[in-house]
């Protein structure tokens, strides 16, 4: 068996990476949890180094970083670039900021002494996907690390490159060797992996599916996951809105990644007043965007990463049209070779429609009417998902209440794009997911939070 990476742009393969061995994973499992031994009795102040070297290393690296996610998953070369920056970002942050998260912390009780310790776990095994290959691994092994845990990592076959460069970046940052390690197996196999005993905890970014099966095993296994899973993020534009750079911030979260993220904006539910005029200014953006090939300068859309993946969303724009959706823009699959899409606009979107009920992983936006506030977060909140979402509004006060109070998501935001920052915890609800990323709440999720009474 082998694992196949395959350049979207051409169909052409790129490398085909032989895969592990049973014998080789057992050897890599407990090799981990030995690093790990050793990893926890070092001290902040001999991680931190390392890992700034890590971000180092990453903004060094950037170009050819920037360029291995092209070929591998289509991603254009100004977005790979972002990424392996945000990279080294997370880094210096949990560098920075690890042990004040972990300070032990005192609590008055009726023993001399009794506080809160937060010690780490051993080796977490992270399942990743390819459309974000770097910035999804080190938001998750960035604090991992600097808690004292060890990292397993089981990315997306079509990105197996990026998960090599990845290892190679923390052993030349001077991590021991074994305590971070790709390990090149299918997804079949990772259930048997979440079962070895060496195997303390789980992280998964991935589909609801996927999510499922994972968090079922793992709590089989009484181990502690976190999941991030899918979304269908609900941007609501309210009649007092500035559609001029509500429309502009809309079309750049849709394409975020070639429409190809889980908070990118899905659905632009928009009241009656201004949909018409929201309606042109956004399908004027989304037709200036240029889709190509991601090698080249100035390209906003790349291909999708599979052409299956290209197939099935081209499906679900075919089938909301069928169900009365209108298309505005795109919907069609281009000639020639490569997985790509058309920057895409529906409207008249309705419940019972892929566009409205499903998430399009793609450059799709489906544009929904709505009566009122009041109906326009109805629309937002129907839905299975509740990983981000976004109102606009010129009333900052009546923005941020229906953030707060009314609108179902773990992240939402207010005249602005949702959007993933080390500062601030990530994650969802519903079938979104469940844990936080990110920020202390992070870092906290693999370690014991452990009492300690002192009499």
């Amino acid at each position: 068996m082998s694992l196949q990476s395959i350049n979207p742009a051409t169909d052409e393969l790129v490398r085909e990476y032989p895969e592990a061995s049973e014998k080789d994973v057992a050897m890599a499992l407990a090799e981990a949890s030995c690093a790990a031994a050793g990893w926890k009795r070092t001290s902040f102040a001999d991680r931190a180094p390392k890992m700034r070297r890590a971000a180092d290393l990453l903004d060094e690296r950037k170009e050819d970083l920037a360029r291995l996610m092209a070929v591998e998953m289509g991603k254009p070369l100004a977005g790979g670039r972002s990424e392996a920056e945000k990279c080294a970002w997370v880094c210096r942050y949990y560098a920075d900021n690890a042990e004040r998260f972990l300070a032990p912390e005192p609590v008055e009780t009726d023993a001399s002494k009794s506080f809160v310790a937060f010690t780490p776990l051993g080796p977490v095994l992270a399942v990743m996907p390819w459309n974000f290959p770097f910035w999804q691994v080190f938001r998750f092994a960035a604090p991992a690390l600097m808690a004292g845990n060890a990292g397993l990592l089981k990315h997306a076959a079509n990105v197996t490159g990026c998960a090599l460069a990845i290892e190679q970046i923390f052993r030349d940052a001077g991590f021991p060797p074994p305590l971070f390690r790709a390990l090149l197996v299918s997804s079949k196999r990772v259930a048997g992996i979440i079962a070895a005993p060496e195997v303390k905890a789980v992280t998964l970014t991935g589909s609801t599916p996927a999510g499922r099966a994972v968090a079922s095993k793992a709590g089989e296994m009484l181990k502690k996951t976190v999941l991030e899973l899918g979304g269908s993020d609900p941007y609501v534009v309210l009649e007092d809105a500035d559609l001029e750079a509500a429309s502009e911030t809309c079309v750049a979260s849709r394409l975020i990644n070639s429409g190809q993220s889980c908070i990118a904006a899905k659905r632009f539910i928009v009241v009656e007043p201004v949909r018409k005029r929201f309606e042109e200014l956004f399908v004027e953006k989304m037709r200036a965007r240029k889709m190509g090939d991601p090698l080249q300068p100035g390209i906003d859309v790349g291909p999708q990463a599979r052409r299956d993946l290209r197939d099935d969303l081209h499906r679900q724009v075919e089938q909301s049209v069928k169900g009365g959706a209108k298309l505005l823009l795109g919907g069609q699959v281009p000639p020639g070779r490569g997985a790509f899409y058309p920057p895409t606009v529906l409207t008249d979107v309705r419940k019972g429609m892929p566009a409205y009920d499903e998430e399009t992983f793609g450059p799709v936006a489906a544009i929904i009417a709505a009566k009122n506030e009041e109906d326009a977060v109805r629309q937002a909140n129907d839905s299975p998902f509740g990983l981000g979402a976004a109102v606009f509004t010129a009333d900052v006060k009546r923005g941020e209440r229906l953030a707060v109070d009314e609108l179902e998501a773990g992240s939402c935001f207010v005249n602005a794009s949702v959007k993933s920052d080390p500062r601030l915890p990530f994650g969802g609800i519903k079938e979104s997911g469940y844990g936080r990323e990110l920020a202390v709440f992070g870092i906290r999720e693999f370690v014991n939070i452990k009492t300690v009474y002192v009499k």
